[in-house]
């Protein structure tokens, strides 16, 4: 409640650099609050273009009204995001649009000649060029570094002559705090600052071994005829005559039938043959078997590296 009675609904947008955070009531007065991490305050830019012609009032409406930003065409581009809010003027100078899918994505567009549509903004940019501005985090900062890169990206005209948010007595109209004995910390001026240093790395070559396969052997046992000669001794029997003269031993067998006649005698001859017999025997074992033979191997790869250097006024150290 305020001194009047009044409840308060605050809806806050971070505001840094030039910019100054708020709060709006039920009855759309706005209420200005402490700046998110500045201590001091930066000299006015040039205009963003043309007149904003969004209110103070019309601020409140669009930050909760579930609105979309439009191109000029009527094309939708995203949902309204964040509203940032001059710190010299009070006039609105960024709006952040969410896009993708589920409106993961935010990216920065000017309010420089944006009006409004009901619960809508239409600026003068597509989709296009909103969703390939630089990357800026919308987490309630926006250093010098960053919105320099808006600045440069969107072709505004303007330049901001004072310190970096957050250093307290390096900008025009502070109070310092010297005699701290630290410099002035410097910022990334390619993305979010997230500390005052930044890390070198470079590649490593690891090298091992993997087992793969080359080849396969297989034992196959296959059959071959082949010619055998031996030779082995063999008998057979002949024909021969023989003659023995009539004694008394023999002469009772020779007058044995009659005194003349025809006869004929048959003898059986024999000779003997080479017979083939085969029998299977085993004479070896074979099996397979591996074995390890150690070699030397040289590979070549490239491997990149970051290094520092220090760009001063167009002169590298």
């Amino acid at each position: 409640m305020d001194h009047e009675g009044r409840r308060i609904t605050r809806t806050w947008c971070p505001i840094i650099l030039n910019h100054r955070c708020f709060s709006v009531d039920d009855h759309g007065h706005t209420f200005g609050g402490a700046a998110f991490a500045t201590a001091n305050r930066r000299s006015i830019r040039a205009p963003l273009g043309d007149t904003v012609t969004i209110s103070s009032n019309q601020v409140s409406k669009l930050s909760s009204g579930g609105g979309n930003v439009v191109s000029a065409s009527g094309g939708k581009i995203g949902s309204i995001g964040q509203i940032y809010l001059d710190n010299q003027t009070d006039e609105p100078t960024w709006v952040t649009v969410k896009t993708g899918l589920f409106g993961t994505s935010e990216s920065f567009a000017p309010l420089a000649d944006a009006t409004v549509q009901g619960n809508d903004i239409a600026i003068s940019y597509d989709k296009d060029k909103i969703k390939d501005a630089p990357r800026v985090d919308p987490d309630g900062s926006l250093s010098p570094a960053e919105e320099d890169r808006l600045y440069e990206y969107y072709g505004l005209a303007g330049t901001g002559g004072g310190g970096d948010a957050g250093h307290v007595g390096t900008a025009d109209n502070t109070t310092g705090t010297g005699g701290s004995g630290k410099g002035v910390v410097g910022h990334d001026t390619s993305g979010p600052t997230t500390d005052d240093a930044m890390t070198v790395s470079e590649e490593k070559v690891r090298v091992g071994t993997t087992q793969q396969e080359t080849g396969r052997a297989r034992l196959r046992k296959y059959v071959v005829t082949e010619n055998v000669t031996k030779t082995v001794p063999v008998s057979h029997e002949e024909i021969r005559i023989e003659r023995e003269p009539i004694t008394d031993a023999n002469r009772g067998a020779a007058h044995d039938g009659p005194a003349i006649s025809e006869e004929e005698h048959e003898v059986v001859l024999h000779s003997e043959v080479p017979v083939v017999e085969k029998d299977v025997e085993a004479v070896e074992r074979v099996r397979l078997n591996t074995e390890t033979v150690s070699d030397e191997a040289t590979v070549t790869d490239e491997v990149r590296k970051e290094r520092v250097e220090i760009d001063e006024d167009g002169k590298k150290h």
